[in-house]
């Protein structure tokens, strides 16, 4: 696990204790590190922003501001269930990682009775599995996206030659059965659509992307549309 995903991991982990906390040696034993990593971490988290407190004494350890939890969300459980069937449906999409974590604060929030009807009804919604489509650096490209970072890229085109290139990263883009990560190529000083799971790697450079003209990636297609919240 990297350091990334071990910080996120222990904030969920904080989130699902509540106001019980948990204990420096109990995340550590349970995140597999020391607990002297586990400090570190909780002060990097703090510096962050996020509100974790820490209790001293016997018994104490390492509470997460209630302010930074979910309130009671009062989903019906077919809209859960809803919720559910749209993140199993895109295990080949950006930020599907994500929405993996988003759905699991949905259900715990949930009542017990609401919970289990969930389970029930979910049971009879079944979705079958992509294979492959998910480049195993996808993290790192969604990383660079979100960051506005230029990120370097091991591609393999159509014709299975192998290329090294710097891309500025300006959208992820479904269109038939693939994704794409849409950017400006620095070894072709042009705009480029790299299919996402022809990416074998990725590195997060230090250098920020630019912005650039919507229009120079073209004019999307009349039934096209960007994904944001209803309302």
């Amino acid at each position: 696990m990297n350091r990334t995903d071990r910080l996120h991991a222990l904030t969920e982990e904080l989130r699902r204790a509540g106001s019980r906390g948990r204990t420096a040696h109990r995340l550590a034993a349970w995140l597999e590190v020391s607990t002297r990593t586990v400090k570190r971490d909780v002060s990097a988290l703090q510096q962050a922003g996020v509100p974790i407190w820490a209790s001293a004494g016997p018994g104490g350890g390492y509470v997460l501001d209630a302010a930074a939890t979910l309130p009671p969300v009062n989903l019906t459980p077919a809209q859960a269930v809803a919720v559910a069937v749209a993140v199993a449906g895109a295990t080949d999409a950006p930020f599907a990682a994500d929405g993996r974590a988003a759905l699991e604060k949905v259900l715990d929030v949930l009542g017990p009775a609401a919970r289990a009807e969930v389970e029930r009804l979910g049971n009879r919604v079944w979705v079958r599995g992509r294979p492959g489509g998910r480049p195993d650096p996808a993290p790192v490209v969604e990383d660079a996206l979100a960051r506005r970072r230029v990120v370097a890229i091991s591609y393999r085109d159509r014709a299975g030659t192998p290329s090294r290139r710097r891309v500025e990263p300006h959208l992820l883009a479904r269109t038939g059965d693939h994704w794409y990560l849409v950017g400006w190529c620095r070894e072709r000083d042009a705009p480029r659509w790299f299919r996402w799971d022809r990416i074998e790697a990725a590195d997060v450079t230090t250098e920020p992307a630019p912005v650039r003209d919507p229009a120079v990636f073209g004019t999307p297609p009349s039934d096209a549309h960007a994904v944001r919240s209803p309302g």
